[in-house]
């Protein structure tokens, strides 16, 4: 299965990527959402598709303080 996002303007689909598939393919077409309701700032998402994602974590997972310590179950295996 391979998934491609893409926007149709009422007559055609534009793929947001390229597709390198050779053949014939069955494909499943599904409607989301209106890019009206979708895309807040279209500018900053043309410039970074990612943009509005980049630090949204920050503050919201957190490590030990041992996380890179030796686990004592690997003990036999780092001598």
């Amino acid at each position: 299965m391979y998934a491609v996002k893409a926007i149709y303007d009422g007559v055609n689909f534009k793929p947001s990527q390229p597709i390198s598939m050779k053949g014939t393919y069955e494909v499943v077409i599904t409607f989301l959402e209106p890019l009206d309701k979708v895309v807040a700032d279209e500018k900053q998402i043309k410039k970074h598709p990612r943009s509005k994602f980049i630090g949204s974590w920050k503050d919201k997972i957190r490590m030990s303080e041992d996380f890179n310590a030796p686990l004592d179950e690997m003990q036999e295996y780092m001598e």
